[in-house]
């Protein structure tokens, strides 16, 4: 199957600052790429190349099976990080008019507009101007604007950014919608929950560089899987099974434990069962207080890659 989008050895100066260095990926078409990393990481640099705004400084680009951009921008669809509106125009018109531009037929365009304002709970204010619309539903309506002539390949930059709950679902909801349609999805995101409930597969950069590309549970493995337990008995049997890599006690806010327990966490080899530890205290006759396994999430495995900048960047 031919790639969506294949980026090779794309590299971008300004100057001497190298803001985009030697990435290359590629994205099949119909899936959902998330695109992550902290501020400065280079996204935004790349999405614009990806559309041909910018030129890279060396590397090449292919979307669509075309050298730019610009030859298939009818099939493409694009919402800036940097969003605004004609103030004064309708909610209707605006989506309507950038149909347009993309193609559409000013009748077409206009039914098209009416159709998305209704499902994606915006009947009500499709001629209310923008300027009298609340943050997220503008930034609904131009996401809107950026889907109305139902492009073959979207990329929405920082779409959740700055969205409250309610507005954050129905962005979740555009983008399912659009991949039910085999339409190719990249979005950029500080978010990490979204990229774990949307994506196929996620890109992260960071300092211009990509450091991982792969699916979910690909980057759930970077880290080992954790179990911890407490317990009042001796974890020797435990501390010596093959599937036990590391072990360390846990603190609980710095107080000491109750009852004469103690908390360890068991770090696991690749592979290991966790409940194979469990069994293993059955059988020592260990008795528990709690046990508890869980899988790291994407934000402690771009944290693990990204190291100290990941802690002072936005990521939730």
């Amino acid at each position: 199957m031919t790639a969506a989008l294949q980026l090779s050895n794309v590299t971008k100066f300004y100057g001497d600052f190298k803001a985009v260095d030697d990435v290359s990926f590629s994205v099949e078409p119909g899936s959902i790429c998330g695109f992550l990393g902290p501020n400065g990481a280079g996204k935004t640099t790349t999405i614009r190349i990806i559309l041909d705004i910018l030129k890279p400084s060396s590397g090449s680009v292919t979307l669509l099976g075309h050298a730019s951009a610009l030859d298939v921008r009818h099939r493409i669809g694009y919402l800036p990080e940097e969003k605004g509106l004609y103030k004064k125009m309708k909610a209707w018109s605006v989506i309507a008019y950038f149909a347009t531009l993309k193609g559409l037929e000013r009748k077409t365009a206009k039914q098209r507009a009416h159709e998305l304002l209704e499902r994606y709970g915006l009947k009500d204010f499709a001629n209310k101007p923008t300027d009298a619309l609340s943050k997220g539903m503008g930034q609904k309506v131009q996401m809107l604007a950026s889907i109305a002539h139902d492009p073959e390949f979207v990329i929405f930059d920082e779409p959740f950014s700055g969205l409250d709950p309610v507005n954050q679902q129905v962005m979740e909801e555009v983008i399912r919608d659009m991949a039910k349609r085999n339409c190719t999805v990249i979005f950029s995101t500080h978010v990490m929950q979204h990229a774990e409930r949307l994506c196929d597969r996620v890109i992260l950069m960071a300092k211009g560089k990509k450091i991982f590309d792969g699916s979910i549970p690909e980057a759930k493995r970077v880290l080992p899987r954790r179990v911890r337990i407490e317990t009042e008995d001796d974890v020797a049997p435990v501390r010596q099974s093959a599937d036990v890599v590391s072990i360390r006690t846990v603190e609980r806010n710095g107080e000491a434990h109750k009852n004469g327990s103690a908390q360890w966490e068991f770090e696991l080899r690749e592979n290991a069962d966790p409940q194979a530890i469990l069994q293993l205290c059955f059988e020592h006759k260990i008795r528990l207080r709690s046990f508890n396994q869980s899988e790291p999430t994407l934000h402690d495995v771009f944290v693990r890659l990204v190291g100290p900048e990941a802690k002072d960047a936005s990521f939730r």
